[in-house]
């Protein structure tokens, strides 16, 4: 347990969220709250342009727990969660996407895999137990099922959903693993869990709920092509 006594730090990286992230942090807060636990929620704002970060400040300025973290320009997703983990103060650290496509109510199904030997526990669309309710249009699907081919040939054998944006840490394992990470694009999920198994930590895939939201910044061709190139890298990288 930290000295501070956060049970969980939540990490939501954000990128020109102003037309959702102030219902998503209010859905957190009203969530996390009920369990009872002291937590705190990280928004590493990464180079928005649009009205985020001052919605987030005034957010932040009237609730107890809500930290932000703001830089300019724009690293990407990896960049943002290795801030948050940095910063957090939990005995768990999680993170999020700032659309909740799983459900904040889903990081249950995580601790309960926490509760059984667990280091990380990260949500899956792809095993048995997952709901889609809402599902990615189907060239997004497809695609996404090959590229996961690639990783698990490349990097993560037997894990079947690498790129869920829902994942849950001890906290102890979170911040070894990602003071070693140096990507900073959507690859990082891929270069955590990579690690994750070089370190000998456990990891569980739990199946979550969730559901495809509209207005992803994700371009599925290009963002496949950085994610293989980005494989690559962590294959070759002389890792300290």
């Amino acid at each position: 347990m930290q000295e501070n006594n956060v049970f969980l730090s939540i990490i939501i990286p954000s990128y020109n969220e102003q037309d959702r992230i102030a219902p998503t942090l209010e859905r957190v807060e009203r969530y996390l709250s009920a369990l009872g636990k002291p937590f705190e929620i990280i928004v590493v704002d990464d180079g928005s342009s649009d009205d985020m970060l001052s919605i987030v400040t005034d957010m932040a300025a009237a609730s107890s727990v809500i930290r932000i973290i703001s830089y300019k320009p724009n690293h990407g997703k990896g960049y943002a969660v290795r801030q948050g983990v940095a910063a957090a103060r939990g005995e768990y650290i999680a993170f999020s996407d700032a659309d909740l496509s799983a459900p904040i109510e889903e990081i249950d199904k995580l601790f309960a895999a926490m509760d059984k030997g667990s280091d990380i526990a990260i949500g899956s669309r792809a095993i048995k137990g997952a709901e889609i309710p809402v599902h990615q249009p189907l060239y997004r699907e497809l695609g996404g099922k090959a590229l996961n081919l690639i990783i698990r040939a490349l990097a993560v054998p037997g894990i079947r959903d690498t790129q869920c944006g829902f994942k849950l840490f001890r906290g102890n394992a979170a911040r070894e693993l990602f003071a070693k990470c140096f990507l900073e694009g959507w690859g990082f999920d891929v270069e955590i869990l990579f690690l994750a198994r070089k370190a000998g930590f456990s990891i569980t895939e739990a199946p979550v709920k969730w559901s495809h939201s509209e207005g992803s910044k994700i371009h599925p061709f290009s963002a496949a092509i950085k994610i293989i190139e980005d494989l690559i890298r962590v294959r070759l990288h002389r890792y300290q």
